[in-house]
């Protein structure tokens, strides 16, 4: 699931050797933490949340086999 979330986010970046992802689980939720350069931030996010809101889309449904809730979160 990480390198989907790179595969994505690299190509909208300026600094994308700078993008990293981190995951933390529990019992019920898995988190990602997506870090980047803080110039790229708002190009991931995109006007009124439109890009971040289709990658989560994208994330949370190719996460739909691992019976658990999944988070996606910029790490500022």
């Amino acid at each position: 699931m990480k390198e989907l979330i790179e595969t994505i986010v690299k190509p909208l970046v300026d600094y994308p050797d700078q993008v990293s992802v981190e995951e933390k689980s529990d019992e019920r939720n898995i988190t990602y933490l997506l870090s980047l350069n803080k110039e790229d931030i708002g190009k991931v996010i995109g006007k009124q949340g439109r890009v971040i809101k289709a990658i989560r889309t994208v994330v949370y449904a190719a996460g739909t086999s691992h019976n658990k809730r999944i988070h996606l979160e910029i790490n500022e």
